[in-house]
């Protein structure tokens, strides 16, 4: 469990302990945001980078449809005192179908790189150990960083229950969107993509075969390779 969730947990027991005033605690599943952070890189021509299998999934939601969401629940009655998973209207998207839609979005011909995910370890505890080491807060942060976007490549954040999804931003609006306007700067997001990145150049990660969609510009079906083919499956069949 990562420290913001220790944190949000413990505030949410003692929320509920209490009894001078109602409350409603709300669990968004992803903002957009947090799935976002390769959008520059694939408008520049690079790969979109896929962890394990490409398949775990999220339905992430919009920060202002959670923000509409948050100042009605101080009003309606039937959200008093309970707890509330929520994600947005689309259904659970796996990070195979994100990129496609993240390319779709910028107009760029798809192409994945598949990254193995003890690139996470390396850099956690490189980051760890320095920190240790030095107790400066800042590597401590970044190790924390790196946490979480693990969690972001591992774990599924999805919710199904349809009183449970909301909105209307949908997330291939949402990437249209940005790719057209550009997308407000975050420092973690921003960060951890770079980390990444730089990570997978020093690994030479990004020399395996790219996966093209069938038909495009590139597109080479006498040799696809087996990671290619397993992809493109994985994407028909979500």
């Amino acid at each position: 469990i990562l420290q913001f969730q220790k944190s949000k947990l413990k505030f949410e027991a003692e929320l509920q302990k209490q009894n001078d005033m109602t409350w409603t605690i709300v669990r968004p599943t992803a903002f957009f945001k947090s799935v976002s952070g390769q959008l520059e890189g694939v408008q520049s021509g690079t790969p979109f980078v896929l962890f394990l299998d490409g398949k775990i999934k999220s339905n992430p939601i919009a920060e202002s449809d959670l923000a509409t969401y948050l100042v009605d629940s101080a009003t309606d009655l039937s959200r008093k005192n309970q707890i509330i998973n929520l994600g947005g209207p689309d259904e659970p998207l796996s990070r195979l179908q994100q990129g496609y839609m993240m390319f779709k979005a910028t107009g760029q011909e798809p192409s994945f790189s598949f990254a193995p995910i003890g690139i996470f370890d390396t850099i956690i505890d490189t980051c760890q150990y320095w920190a240790d080491v030095t107790g400066w807060e800042s590597l401590e942060n970044a190790a924390e960083s790196v946490r979480i976007g693990k969690y972001y490549a591992v774990e599924d954040m999805v919710t199904t229950d349809p009183k449970e999804k909301y909105g209307t931003i949908t997330l291939q609006e949402h990437f249209n969107r940005i790719a057209a306007e550009g997308q407000e700067y975050d420092p973690y997001v921003r960060q951890f993509s770079n980390w990444i990145g730089s990570a997978l150049k020093a690994m030479n990660a990004f020399q395996s075969p790219k996966i093209l969609f069938p038909g495009t510009k590139g597109d080479d079906r006498t040799s696809k390779t087996s990671t290619t083919t397993a992809a493109t499956s994985a994407y028909e069949s979500e």
